[in-house]
Parts: structure tokens; C-alpha cells; sequence
């Protein structure tokens, strides 16, 4: 596509860019370049790649971080999306924040110890998720195809590279200290790593059973993991949701929706009351218009590996503006999945109260639902 076929100019409105101009940026987000005419004011960017965050090469594998630093919008949450090799481990490690995980491709193990001192040891598929909670030591190996794999935490500055790593706490701590806590002479610590490993290389682990039957394996009580890909999505008419939450996953304290909306297909108007929502866009070409008090409006356009932004209670939708199904995450920092649904909302208040306000005919009337659609055609 030309620079002559991408213009900021609608109807009378604009007029052209003759450049410079980063065209395949401009391609990717009309309606930022010509924004719908009911578009508004000023609301922050709701909007930022991964194809745009720094990515960390490793030994075997990468991680790519978009944090409050790349996105200030997105206050109470991060994300991570990781990539292991085949047996390549992300070492032995803990966080301050809650670490919520959704596979998004290969198979792979994670490890976790609780307060306890109950070990579970787990293979996850792609739909898979878990939650490990803030503090819980934990570390995750990539299996025969590898994996890649998303992560959101429960808070804006979270960054990967601040984590705490069982490496870099052995390396800090005297060999004086190291042997009064194992009892055994310090020189047995010699061979230790003097920085990070974080993520390097061994070999593709043992079947999981064998594994287990050599271990404490005792099963944490309330379960980390969650198989979500076989949870059965409810079907809209126009794509599915599965909704993941302390409903069916009771540890979590991050909840999501796995929607796929289709072709010409929508997320239904609508807002949250409790929660700010954290998007990952999978497949398909998506738009998303965020609307906030005092008539403030502003549209954005995605594609897979973009991140979105919703604060807590601004009206959106999410509109599949491409030919192919829209598959995009939706986490929330809270433990249950609430929305209030525009039509719903309508359907339920007093018809002569409704006309007072909107002047709507009959035929708008009539197709007011009081359930709620989520994904409609």
C-alpha cells in the first residue's frame, strides 16, 4: 500500500502527510491516523506492542517485558511474554507480585514448593494457565517442543529483571552462613554461579510420573495450575468465551477471558466495575474505541503481540475489523470476571424511562436483551 493510499483525511476533515512518514505504522493504526469522527478528547494510549519492548536473549531462550515503563497507562498491571527451548529452564526463583501464566504454545513444566512444604510438579498444554502467588519459589522448564508462554502480574512496575533468584541468593550470602544453614564445611560451595543464571540449558527432564515417583511429590492443596484447555467455552453468536476465575480456579486472584470473536463479529459495549483489564491479542485485526466522562473518547487498532489497556469502569468494545477469528486474553486484577453490558443494562431499565432519555423507536426497543450477549454478530 502507497503513502497516497493511507491519508489522515476524512470527508472534508485533515488533509494529506506527504511525509516523512512510517507508513506500515500508519497502515496498522487507522483510526489513529483518521480517527473516527466520535472520537474526543484526550485519553491516554491504551495501546503498545511487544514487537516494541526490548527483548532479553538468553541462553535457550527470551523474555520481553512491557511494564509501566513502556506503558504508563497500565498501572496495576505487567506483562511478560517468554519464550524456553526445548529442556531450557527459567531458574529457581520468586516474586514480590502475583505471577498469573497462559500457554500459548509447546508444553512445559512448572514446579512449585508452598509454605508448607508441599511440592507439585505439573506439565501444562497450550490453553493451560496457572497463579503463583506472591513469594511462592517456583521454576519452569521448557519440554520437547519448547514453549512460549505469557505472563501478567499484579502490578504495574514489575519488571523481570528484578526477580529473586535462588542463583543470586547463594552468591550473596557468605560461605560462613551458607554452612552453619546446611551444615555441611563451606567449601562444598565453592563451584557456586557468582551471577544469574535466569534462563539457561539443561537437558529435556524425565517423564513426569517417573519425576514424581522420585520426589515428596505431596500436591499443593489449593492447586497453582489450572487445565484450562479443556474447559469448555459458551458459545455466543459471534465466537466463545471461557471465563477463568476463583469460580473454577480458586487460588487465583487474577481472573481472565479467553475470547474469540469472529469475522464482523463484537464484543459487546460494555464496562467493568471492579477491575482494570489487561489485553493480549493472539490472532485476527481488532479495534477498540474506550470512552471516559466528559465526552472523552479515543479509538485504537490491534494485532497479534499487541497489548491493550482499559482502566476500571470506562465503556469499550472490542470489533473483529479483519477475515480471520479475533482470539484475545483478557486479565483482570481481581478474582472475579464482572462486567456490566450496555444492552442489558437498557433492556432492564423502564421502557418510558429509556425513551426519555435516548428518543429510541420501537425497533431499537425490541432488540434490547436482558442477557448478556458478550460476543455478538
Amino acid at each position: 500500500m502507497t503513502t497516497e493510499a493511507v491519508q489522515p483525511i476524512r470527508g472534508m476533515r485533515g488533509a494529506d502527510d506527504p511525509g516523512p512518514r512510517n507508513i506500515e505504522l500508519d497502515i496498522q493504526n487507522p483510526d489513529i491516523l483518521m480517527p473516527p469522527e466520535t472520537d474526543n478528547g484526550s485519553i491516554p494510549n491504551l495501546k503498545f506492542p511487544f514487537s516494541m519492548a526490548h527483548n532479553r536473549l538468553e541462553d535457550g531462550g527470551w523474555a520481553r517485558e512491557v511494564t509501566i515503563r513502556e506503558f504508563p497507562a497500565a498501572k496495576s498491571m505487567a506483562g511478560v511474554n517468554m519464550r524456553l527451548g526445548p529442556g531450557v529452564v527459567r531458574e529457581l526463583h520468586w516474586h514480590k507480585e502475583a505471577e498469573w501464566a497462559y500457554i500459548l504454545s509447546g508444553t512445559v513444566r512448572l514446579t512449585t514448593v508452598d509454605p508448607d512444604g508441599n511440592l507439585s510438579i505439573d506439565d501444562l498444554a497450550p490453553g493451560d494457565v496457572w497463579l503463583i502467588p506472591a513469594g511462592i519459589p517456583h521454576s519452569i522448564q521448557g519440554l520437547e517442543e519448547g514453549t512460549e508462554f505469557l505472563l501478567v502480574f499484579d502490578d504495574g512496575n514489575f519488571s523481570e529483571n528484578e526477580t529473586l533468584l535462588i542463583t543470586e541468593y547463594m552468591a550473596h550470602t557468605p560461605l560462613s552462613v551458607l554452612a552453619k544453614n546446611f551444615g555441611v564445611p563451606g567449601e562444598n560451595f565453592a563451584s557456586l554461579p557468582k551471577k544469574e543464571k535466569y534462563i539457561f540449558r539443561l537437558p529435556i527432564p524425565e517423564a513426569l510420573e517417573k519425576v514424581r515417583s522420585q520426589l515428596p511429590d505431596k500436591p499443593v492443596p489449593t492447586p497453582y495450575v489450572y487445565a484450562s484447555s479443556k474447559l469448555e467455552a459458551k458459545r455466543f453468536t459471534g465466537g466463545t468465551v471461557k471465563t477463568i476465575d476463583s469460580r473454577n480456579f480458586p487460588v487465583t486472584t487474577l481472573s481472565a477471558l479467553i475470547i474469540e470473536i469472529e469475522p464482523g463479529g463484537l464484543r459487546e459495549m460494555h464496562w467493568h466495575p471492579d477491575a482494570d483489564e489487561w489485553q493480549y491479542y493472539v490472532a485476527g485485526e481488532a479495534r477498540m474505541t474506550v470512552f471516559d466522562a466528559t465526552s472523552k473518547a479515543r479509538t485504537f487498532n490491534y494485532r497479534p503481540g499487541d497489548v491493550g489497556f482499559v482502566p476500571r469502569t470506562l465503556g469499550h468494545y472490542i470489533e473483529n475489523t479483519g477475515t480471520t477469528p479475533v482470539i484475545v486474553i483478557n486479565v483482570f486484577n481481581s478474582r472475579l470476571c464482572t462486567d456490566i453490558s450496555l444492552n442489558r443494562w437498557m433492556a432492564l431499565t423502564p421502557p418510558d424511562l429509556l425513551r426519555g432519555h435516548l428518543d429510541l423507536n420501537e425497533t431499537v426497543m425490541k432488540a434490547l436483551n436482558p442477557e448478556k450477549n458478550s460476543v455478538i454478530g
